[in-house]
């Protein structure tokens, strides 16, 4: 296996890893300045109460873009598989 066959599969492996996290990181970025916008105008301090929020939000998140997370991950896979005769080769 090759420097550069190492630096491709490294790369787009760390690609995948953001495209697949980015949804429930905006998610939960969202959710968070929401309620820290919520907490300064009404003058509340309570550290734990964004938790429930982004949890829920990640929740859906999952469900909602599951099936493609799974697709994007099982396509990365069978990219690795099929490959592996040229990995190992070169």
């Amino acid at each position: 296996m090759s420097e550069t066959q190492v630096i491709e599969i490294v790369n787009r492996a760390l690609y995948l890893i953001v495209k697949v996290s980015a949804p429930m990181l905006l998610v939960s970025l969202i959710i968070g300045l929401i309620i820290s916008i919520l907490q300064t105008v009404t003058s509340i301090q309570e550290q734990t109460l964004t938790f429930v929020p982004k949890l829920l939000g990640i929740f859906v998140t999952i469900m909602l873009f599951g099936r493609w997370i799974m697709n994007s991950v099982v396509e990365f896979f069978t990219y690795l598989m099929e490959n592996l005769p040229y990995f190992l080769k070169g």
